[in-house]
């Protein structure tokens, strides 16, 4: 697509990804590296201190006046984030969250000059497919910790032997406990040879790669570099906007009158995104570094994050009003506190600004031209839930397509149990050598 095909406004956030394009211990790596490419075992431990200073902080937040609306049209209400803070402070246990990370094994390896974090879980059962399932923003490896056992353990939960997978679970570079660049440039391009590096030297010569939101971006850009033994990629927020559509979408058009149900479900959704959610991105597409606020105060970074999307955050203010749903606070909050005590507010924006750096104009969602197989699971209350017709236009080796009765843009993390069958399912066919 041509750099003309966004207004100026959306350009700078839209087109991030498009141009990207034209359990068990590790192999013997593990403890022998001469080149640069030693794997060193991770523990995850944080300092009560800073737990501390986190309670106290919360607490002395200075609140502003309420919404002068009823609804949530001016942002996240008051309400919902006081209601949150009151958890934060008083019941929310960090440790807890800390006990699930540290059963699993972590390691850290240093690529192209930055420091990779990631869990590497290897399934009992050798025949298991590797795979690597990469986060986005506002999420981090807290949203794959629910399907850790299901994936790698399948026989203990429904599935069988055949179903297992090996688990590498990375933290993007500046998330979570990965290092923090120190130049510009990491962006899906980069991240992508950087992930294809990781499974070059945890020794897998054949895997899938998964991704929502800047997982998706990076894995179909692993799909489009084509690196020896990737054999295909699953998305939960697929890249399938037809040219037109998108054209149409960025200068306020009427939608094609061709269009069919399914179809017009999508244009809404991402006219409705377009049109009022896209405030977060544009600022940290432009100006990372001048969100000093949501790296000094808790609560700032915890509005800054729920915020991410309309429907996930009607979820996470139904959650804090006391109702089930498919995520709970504590969820929540492990998330929060995670970016909170690695200091990664203003680090992890900047992969938005690094990669509207090198953006042709293209959209985050229009189609890239994968040629490796594909497979899509379209969750209703993604940004958008990618139609079918859409995908096997965008995908010309669409392997699986299923569009799920519920679930969001955290599908792992909300639905643990629909995602871990939709992998099963996704990757069946990629399973044994051709």
């Amino acid at each position: 697509m041509s750099a003309t095909s966004f207004s100026p406004s959306r350009r700078n956030l839209l087109a991030i990804a498009a141009t990207a394009g034209a359990a068990s211990l590790l192999p013997e790596r593990l403890v022998a590296a001469t080149d640069g490419a030693a794997i060193r075992p991770f523990h995850v431990n944080i300092a009560e201190a800073d737990l501390v200073d986190l309670r106290r902080r919360v607490k002395a937040t200075r609140w502003p006046d309420k919404e002068t609306v009823t609804d949530r049209s001016q942002g996240v209400q008051l309400a919902t984030i006081q209601k949150l803070a009151r958890y934060w402070s008083t019941e929310y246990d960090w440790r807890k969250c800390e006990a699930r990370l540290k059963a699993l094994p972590h390691f850290i390896t240093e690529i192209d000059g930055v420091d990779i974090h990631f869990i590497h879980v290897r399934s009992k059962h050798e025949d298991a497919l590797p795979l690597m399932v990469t986060h986005g923003w506002p999420g981090s490896i807290i949203e794959q910790l629910k399907i850790v056992e299901p994936l790698t353990n399948p026989t203990a939960h429904g599935a069988s032997a055949s179903d297992a997978f090996h688990l590498v679970i990375p933290s993007l570079p500046g998330y979570g406990f990965s290092g923090k660049p120190t130049a510009a440039g990491w962006t899906p391009v980069s991240i992508a040879r950087a992930w294809a590096t990781l499974m070059q030297r945890l020794g897998y010569t054949r895997y899938v790669a998964q991704g929502g939101d800047w997982g998706n971006a990076v894995s179909e850009v692993m799909a489009l570099q084509q690196p020896p033994g990737l054999l295909g990629i699953h998305t939960n927020m697929a890249a399938t906007v037809p040219a037109n559509i998108s054209r149409a979408l960025a200068f306020h058009e009427a939608p094609p009158a061709d269009l069919t149900a399914e179809e017009r479900n999508a244009w809404d959704q991402l006219a409705d995104f377009y049109g009022k959610g896209l405030a977060y991105a544009l600022e940290m597409s432009n100006r990372p570094q001048t969100l000093y606020g949501i790296a000094d105060s808790p609560v700032g970074l915890a509005a800054w994050m729920i915020d991410h999307d309309i429907r996930s955050y009607g979820l996470i203010a139904r959650v804090f009003d006391g109702k089930t749903e498919g995520l709970t606070r504590d969820d929540i909050l492990d998330n929060i506190t995670l970016y909170w005590l690695t200091n990664t507010a203003i680090s992890s924006a900047r992969l938005y600004w690094d990669t509207t750096q090198i953006s042709n104009g293209a959209g985050f969602f229009d189609v890239r031209g994968v040629k490796l197989p594909v497979a899509v699971s379209a969750f209703p209350d993604e940004i958008y839930a990618a139609p079918r017709s859409w995908s096997e236009r965008a995908y010309p080796k669409l392997i699986h397509y299923n569009r799920l009765d519920k679930g969001g843009h955290f599908a792992a993390w909300e639905q643990p149990e629909i995602f871990c069958a939709e992998m099963r399912a996704a990757f069946k066919s990629l399973r044994q050598p051709t």
